[in-house]
C-alpha cells in the first residue's frame, strides 16, 4: 500500500477516509510534513554502477525522518508506507526518498551508514489499523498530559504528542524557559497511559514549526512550510538592514527574532562593503559633522554638526569618500549647507528637521492656504454672478408691483375690501402700543393676555 499525498504534519491534514487510487485505506497514513519532501533529480537518470543503493529515507509524523536499509531489497518508492525496525518494537512510517540521492542525503547530514536501521516489510493492513488507532487518540493523550502538568505545578507546555507505529511508545514533545524535574510526571503518564513514556524538549521555533500559523507577511510559516536548519539570528542583522530595533515587529509568532531578516543579510552586507564607516566624522570649517544615517538603496550618508544635531544633509558616498580623503591630508571642507555637487540642482541636498514638531504640518499648511484661496474665489465669482443678476431681479420686483397696483386699481370700487383690512389691524396697533407703554403702567383687562397660572399651577412641596 502507498499513498502519494504531501501533506502537513498534522494528522487532521490528509487523504480523507476514501480509498485513493494508490490504496491509502485510512485517514491518518499521510500525515507527514510537506516541507521534508525532497525532488529526486536522479530518478530519471540510469546508474551505471552495478551496486544499487540499499538506504531509504523514511519520514514520520511532524518533521522527523531518517534513514533505514533495506536489507531484504524490497521495491519501494516514494509514498510507500513501510514498517521499520524500532526500540522496543516497530514503527510506521512513509518512504520519502529512494535511489542514489539518498547516500547525498545522508552525506551531508552526516549519517553514518552503520547507525541505520533496517526496513521489515512493507505495512499490511492490521499495521494501519493499529496506526489509525493510535493517532486518534493523540489529541485527547496530548489535553490530559496538559492537565496532569499542570496539576504538579510544572512550568512546562506540552506542544505535541506521537505515537509510535505499534502503540508501544509515547513521545511528549514540551517548551520550557527552565529545567523541569519530570521524574514524578513520568510516573503519573505511564500509570494514566499504560505504556512506554519519552519526552524531548523541544525549543519555541521547533514549536512554532509543530503548530503552525500565518505571518505578518500573510503568508504560512516558513518553518512549517520549507525551513527546516533554524539560523541564530541576532539584533545585528536588523541594524544592518537600517531596521528599528522593535521586538513587536522583528519578532514572529515563536516570540524569537524573525528567521526571514537573515534571508537578504548578504545582500546587504555586500551594498554595505562599497559605504564608508557609520562611525565617519568630517572635519568642515564650521565644526564636527558625524554620521546619523544611511541609504543602501539611495546610497546616501546623512550628516549633522555636532552642535546642532536637528538639521540633517545628505551626500552621496562618493563625495563622502573625497571629504574624508582631504581630511586625511589635514584640510577641513566647506560647511555641509555649502557643499554641493556642481552638476547637482540647488536641491539636491535636503534639510531634514527630524526634532521639529511641525515638520509634518508645513504641507498641510500649504494646502490649506490654497484651498481657502480657491474658495475665496469661488466666493467672489458668486458675488459677481450675484451683482450681475441684480438688475433682472429688478425688473421682476417691478413687474410684480405693476400687477398689484392694477389689482388694487381694479378694486377701488368695492369699499368693504378696503375696510376691512383696517378694522382688522385697529385692535393689534392698540396692543402694540400698550405693550411698548412705560413697563410699570400695567393694561387692565387685556383679553390678550395668558393666563399661566391656571395652566400650569404652582408644586406643591413634598416635606408639606
Amino acid at each position: 500500500m502507498s499513498c502519494g499525498c504531501k501533506t502537513s504534519g498534522d494528522s487532521a491534514h490528509s487523504c480523507g477516509p476514501k480509498k485513493t487510487a494508490n490504496g491509502c485505506e485510512n485517514v491518518n497514513t499521510c500525515g507527514n510534513s510537506y516541507k521534508l519532501s525532497v525532488f529526486d533529480w536522479l530518478s530519471n537518470i540510469n546508474n551505471p554502477a552495478p551496486n544499487r543503493c540499499d538506504f531509504v529515507e523514511v519520514r514520520f509524523k511532524n518533521d522527523r525522518k531518517s534513514f533505514y536499509k533495506n536489507v531484504n531489497n524490497i521495491p519501494l518508492h516514494i509514498g510507500s508506507v513501510v514498517t521499520v525496525e524500532s526500540s522496543p518494537g516497530h514503527d510506521v512510517g512513509v518512504v520519502s526518498l529512494t535511489g542514489e540521492l539518498v547516500k547525498i542525503q545522508m552525506k551531508k547530514k552526516k549519517f553514518s551508514e552503520e547507525l541505520a536501521l533496517k526496513i521489515y516489510r512493507q505495512a499490511n493492513q492490521k499495521d494501519l489499523e493499529v496506526w489509525q488507532e493510535v493517532r486518534k487518540k493523540e489529541d485527547s493523550v496530548k489535553l490530559e498530559a496538559r492537565k496532569i502538568a499542570g496539576r504538579l505545578g510544572l512550568e512546562m507546555k506540552v506542544t505535541d504528542v506521537e505515537y509510535q507505529g505499534d502503540s508501544s511508545k509515547i513521545t511528549f514533545y514540551y517548551t520550557a524557559d527552565t529545567r523541569v524535574d519530570f521524574r514524578q510526571l513520568i510516573k503519573d503518564y505511564a500509570g494514566a497511559f499504560r505504556t512506554k513514556i519519552d519526552m524531548k524538549q523541544i525549543g519555541f521555533r521547533q514549536e512554532a514549526a509543530k503548530v503552525g500559523g500565518i505571518g505578518s507577511c500573510g503568508r504560512e510559516l516558513c518553518c512549517s512550510t520549507w525551513l527546516t536548519d533554524f539560523r541564530s539570528v541576532n539584533t545585528n542583522v536588523a541594524r544592518y538592514q537600517q531596521l528599528s530595533i522593535n521586538p513587536q515587529k522583528l519578532a514572529g509568532q515563536c516570540g524569537k527574532l524573525k528567521c526571514c531578516l537573515n534571508y537578504e543579510l548578504d545582500s546587504y552586507l555586500d551594498a554595505l562593503s562599497n559605504f564608508p564607516s557609520s562611525s565617519t566624522t568630517l572635519e568642515t570649517e564650521k565644526g564636527k559633522a558625524f554620521c546619523i544615517k544611511i541609504d543602501v538603496f539611495k546610497k546616501k550618508m546623512w550628516f549633522a554638526y555636532v552642535e546642532n544635531s536637528i538639521a540633517w544633509y545628505d551626500f552621496d558616498i562618493d563625495l563622502v569618500k573625497k571629504l574624508i580623503s582631504k581630511n586625511k591630508r589635514g584640510e577641513k571642507t566647506l560647511p555641509l549647507e555649502d557643499l554641493k555637487q556642481p552638476d547637482a540642482p540647488l536641491q539636491s541636498i535636503d534639510l531634514i528637521q527630524e526634532n521639529n514638531v511641525d515638520r509634518f504640518e508645513k504641507k498641510n499648511r500649504n494646502n490649506r492656504n490654497r484651498n481657502n484661496n480657491q474658495n475665496k474665489g469661488n466666493n467672489n465669482q458668486q458675488g459677481q454672478g450675484q451683482k450681475r443678476n441684480r438688475p433682472e431681479k429688478q425688473e421682476r420686483n417691478e413687474r410684480s408691483e405693476k400687477t398689484e397696483n392694477q389689482n388694487t386699481s381694479s378694486h377701488s370700487g368695492n369699499q368693504p375690501r378696503q375696510q376691512k383690512p383696517q378694522q382688522q389691524k385697529a385692535p393689534v396697533e392698540k396692543v402694540k402700543a400698550e405693550t411698548h407703554s412705560d413697563p410699570e403702567q400695567k393694561p387692565q383687562n387685556n383679553p390678550n393676555k395668558k393666563k399661566f397660572k391656571k395652566k400650569f399651577p404652582p408644586k406643591k412641596d413634598k416635606n408639606a
